[in-house]
Order: structure tokens, then sequence, then C-alpha cells
């Protein structure tokens, strides 16, 4: 797959920073020394940890070369990691580990959860926030294009299917015996878009990516004008024309004991 498009990203990143800053809210600690950002991204997450935490060692880290780079130019005296999230080692025990929007395009959360717990000091906090919506209208439509066209092979042999995130309850069972405390709420954001083409430009940074990236530019043109027409039927136009995207999250903090 292609790398991430930052600028891509970035259109609507008011609209992306808004659960980061959700998540950032329910964090109690007053001054972790360490923080890892995994998934930084373009920075707008790690910008908030840094606004909020000053003197912590903080570092972004990330496989998306070009997010990376868009990262430090935003925030110079900050450091970042180019590497895998499942292959992160941190060299010391973490106060803080953020997630925002990143761990959804992992899987076997069975093994990685708790594993994010066991790079945590005692009295450390995992923080994680990852999109629900594979159920919305946006993505089942994606996956009623991707069945109906001349594409269908190829994206059935690109294996683009994502796994949906596991319930709240699943998540606590695999947490809770190794937390002090672990807090799990769901939220549904409604964004006002102005058009069923501004949809799709927020899905193509993200969900839109793995069905687009094994499609000839051709082919892309032809799945999209397809998606389109479901778009706009899935989402109406408001009495002010708006289009209102329900954007579900699923939040998860979990407090290590002393």
């Amino acid at each position: 797959m292609q790398d991430w498009d930052p600028d891509l990203y970035r259109q609507f990143e008011a609209e992306r920073t808004r659960p980061a800053n959700d998540l950032l809210a329910h964090i109690t600690l007053a001054a972790p020394k360490r923080i890892s950002d995994l998934g930084c991204g373009p920075g707008n997450s790690t910008q908030l940890l840094q606004q909020r935490f000053p003197h912590s060692q903080l570092v972004g880290i990330d496989n998306s070369a070009s997010m990376l780079l868009s990262a430090q130019q935003r925030l110079p005296d900050c450091a970042f990691l180019e590497t895998d999230i499942r292959q992160w080692q941190p060299s010391e025990p973490q106060d803080l580990i953020y997630a925002n929007a990143s761990l959804q395009w992992i899987t076997d959360h069975q093994q990685l959860f708790p594993d994010l717990l066991t790079k945590l000091a005692p009295g450390g906090v995992l923080a994680v926030q990852m999109p629900d919506n594979l159920d919305e209208p946006s993505h089942r439509a994606m996956r009623e294009v991707a069945e109906n066209g001349p594409w269908q092979q190829t994206l059935q042999e690109a294996g683009v299917i994502r796994t949906k995130v596991l319930t709240a309850n699943q998540y606590y069972d695999l947490l809770a015996p190794h937390a002090e405390r672990v807090d799990i709420w769901r939220t549904t954001y409604h964004h006002p878009m102005p058009s069923a083409q501004a949809i799709i430009d927020w899905l193509r940074a993200t969900g839109l990516r793995p069905f687009l990236e094994p499609l000839s530019e051709a082919l892309r043109v032809d799945f999209l004008q397809d998606y389109l027409a479901l778009i706009d039927t899935a989402y109406p136009q408001q009495v002010d024309g708006q289009r209102l995207l329900a954007f579900p999250r699923l939040f998860i903090v979990a407090h290590m004991p002393q």
C-alpha cells in the first residue's frame, strides 16, 4: 500500500482532533515523565500531548515516513520514531501510552492490548480511541461497491476487508485482570459535511485507502463514482444543505496499579 497522504488527512483536522482532545480530557495524570503517541500521524495528537505535558519525554511513533515528516515539521522540537506499533519496544516503561485512531488498523487485539499494559510503569495509563464505524452506511457502501464491479476479484485478492474492533465487554475483560481501573465509553460524533463528495474526501484519507490502492486509476474513478451514488443516498441533505456524517468511536482508558 502507498504511504499515507498527510495533506489529505489534514483536510478535516479539526474534526479528527476532537476525539483526540476528548480522550486527553479523561487522562488524570498530573505530570507523566515518559509518553508515547502510537500512530501519531501528522502530529495533531502529539501536539495536544505536548501542550498538556510540556515537560514530558514525548515520542511520536508511526510507520509512515510521510506522516512523520509532516509531524516533525509541525513539532520540530519533538522526537519521532518510524516503526510498526506491533514491533515497538520502548527502552523504559512508559507513564502514558496514547493511541488516537491507530490501533483499529492492527489485528489480534487479544494479544496487543495486554502487551501494551506490560510497557507501562506503575501507575501508568493506556489511553486508546478507535473508530467503531464498520457498520455505518459509509463503510457498508464500501463493501457493497467492492462486491459489485470489475474490481471484485482484485479487491478479494488484496484482502481489503478490515476486522471490526472488539466490543466494550471484550476489551474490559482483556484489561481488567491487569489494571487497577478500566474506563470504557462510546461516543458518536455527527460531523456536518458540505456535500456527499466531502464525505468521500474524508474517507479517502483513511477507510477508503485499502479499497482504492490496489486499483488502476481508471478503476478508482469508476469505483468512486459508484460509491458517491450510494453515499449521496445514505446521507441526505439537512435543512441547511449539510450532510451529517455519523462517526462512532470507542474510548478506553486503563490505569495500572502503583
